[in-house]
């Protein structure tokens, strides 16, 4: 059958996936990811075209990449490298397991988020499903292992993303820590690549896994055993990458949660760490706690070079587990979606509701870092400034905050943009806070974790708050109750309309 005949009889696959290879297989047969025979990152050429890509199609829809091999240090190296594989709406429909998850990328979104949101409880928790542990035998990341003199990770096509940059880096993996106080923590951190035997751990002040260092430090012991996971399955990296879990939760049971059933761990060669069994690579290790060393620069999320650290931590490494032929992802940090963010939106807005009743939606776009934006239904005068408060102090990510009403779409940036330019007046339907909590990779920021931001009010001002006494109709909500049945119309006959056009 051809891909369009397997779409109609929907049997194309869907998740939740065991692996990484598995996520990648449904990507591509689903039309959204290309192949690359070959590229000189010598010359940085999957940097420039991620940058071209997201140029081309936008964030919403630019494909995931895979290239077979890759120039590195001079070397031709067998790869895959994955590059944007969280990019679009689609793929996070699938890892979901969104049996129907629609056409356009807007009704995808839909889509998912109402599957997620139906998984949340009254009290806005996950379902979770506790982690079984299996044998080396029935977990593939043990089909190859090396320890001692024997460990080499340059092996592995790690690639320096940007001219700038320190080195090679691991973007897009998950470094794993055990604690009998505090649980296990799931995180992502950049990890420098130093030799073949260490690697840097860029955990930042206040972030789970620095939390979790201080806690073992307090206890005047000076290393912690750690395990630093590549290609995971694309559920548990998610709760890598997000804030869904809190301190001490275990972000491998809400992802089994997710995904319907257990996650399958194996333990560590050097430790008692359990890891994902479906793992491309482990490196296991120790980080030390009474030494530091330099690290960075590194291109960060913002799209800026993040500074160079003096005195950060580091891991030592003493034993490697991978796959036959295993694949590694890089995030092209600044430049490519990151990781799945459905899930922490769908927190997001379930979070806010308790103190805004009134809220539509919640909504981080991907391509403006600092932007947040919400809809809400206006009952009275101060309703957009009070949410944008609320929204202002639990958001460490958006220092720039506005407020729609509740016909405007917060998905459509040309629906924002006409409220800003036709419903906001700057003075009095904006509030600036000279300082409250921010994101400490903010390259604006003076002070880390500390920003300023304001809070635009761009919904129709009442006559109490400064608006005219009347506001004109929109034209389009006209035509949809003077004559409802145009747009039904138009849908039906919009191929006919495009017939003969020849492009």
């Amino acid at each position: 059958m051809s891909e369009v005949a397997l779409k109609q009889a929907g049997e194309l696959p869907t998740g939740p996936f065991e692996s990484l290879r598995d996520f990648a297989s449904a990507l591509e047969a689903h039309g959204r990811l290309v192949r690359i025979p070959e590229m000189d990152q010598d010359r940085f050429e999957a940097t420039g075209f991620c940058y071209r890509l997201i140029e081309e199609f936008g964030y919403d829809d630019a494909p995931a990449f895979l290239i077979e091999r890759l120039k590195i240090d001079g070397e031709w190296r067998q790869g895959p490298l994955l590059g944007n594989i969280y990019g679009g709406w689609l793929g996070e429909a699938l890892a979901l397991g969104v049996k129907e998850p629609g056409h356009s990328s807007r009704e995808v979104y839909r889509r998912t988020f109402v599957h997620l949101d139906a998984l949340l409880d009254d009290a806005g928790r996950w379902p979770t499903a506790e982690p079984v542990e299996v044998g080396a035998a029935q977990a593939p990341c043990k089909q190859n292992i090396l320890s001692g003199d024997a460990v080499d990770i340059l092996q592995f096509p790690w690639i320096q993303t940007n001219p700038a940059d320190a080195g090679r880096y691991i973007t897009a993996a998950s470094v794993f820590i055990e604690d009998p106080e505090l649980g296990r923590n799931v995180g992502t951190y950049r990890c420098q690549v130093k030799n073949g035997q260490r690697i840097g751990v860029n955990a930042e002040i206040g972030q789970h896994a620095w939390s979790f260092l201080m806690r073992v430090k307090k206890r005047d012991e000076n290393r912690v055993p750690a395990a630093v996971v590549m290609g995971a399955d694309p559920l548990i990296f998610a709760l890598s990458t997000s804030k869904i879990a809190a301190l001490g939760e275990d972000e491998l049971q809400i992802a089994g949660g997710l995904r319907g059933r257990p996650v399958e761990l194996v333990k560590c060669e050097t430790s008692d760490i359990g890891v994902p069994a479906h793992a491309e690579i482990v490196l296991e290790g120790e980080i030390a706690l009474d030494q530091m060393e330099a690290e960075g620069p590194y291109g960060e999320t913002y799209g800026y070079m993040g500074l160079k650290k003096d005195s950060n931590f580091f891991m030592d490494i003493k034993a490697v587990t991978f796959r036959n032929n295993p694949w590694v992802s890089n995030s092209f940090a600044g430049i490519t979606k990151l990781t799945m963010g459905i899930p922490q939106l769908v927190t997001n807005n379930r979070n806010y509701r308790r103190v805004i009743p009134n809220l539509v939606e919640f909504f981080r776009p991907t391509e403006t870092n600092g932007v947040v934006l919400a809809s809400i239904r206006k009952r009275l005068p101060g309703d957009g400034m009070l949410a944008g408060q609320h929204i202002a102090a639990g958001d460490i990510f958006g220092k720039v905050i506005i407020v729609v009403d509740d016909d405007v779409d917060v998905h459509d940036r040309s629906q924002v943009m006409r409220a800003l330019g036709t419903r906001w007046q700057p003075h009095p339907a904006s509030a600036v806070l000279p300082q409250t909590r921010g994101m400490p990779l903010d390259p604006s920021a003076p002070t880390r974790w500390l920003t300023s931001k304001i809070i635009i009010d761009a919904t129709r001002q009442l006559p109490g708050e400064g608006g005219p006494e009347q506001w004109p109709e929109v034209s389009r909500v006209l035509l949809e109750k003077l004559s409802p049945e145009t747009f039904g119309l138009v849908g039906q006959r919009w191929p006919e309309y495009f017939r003969h056009w020849r492009r």
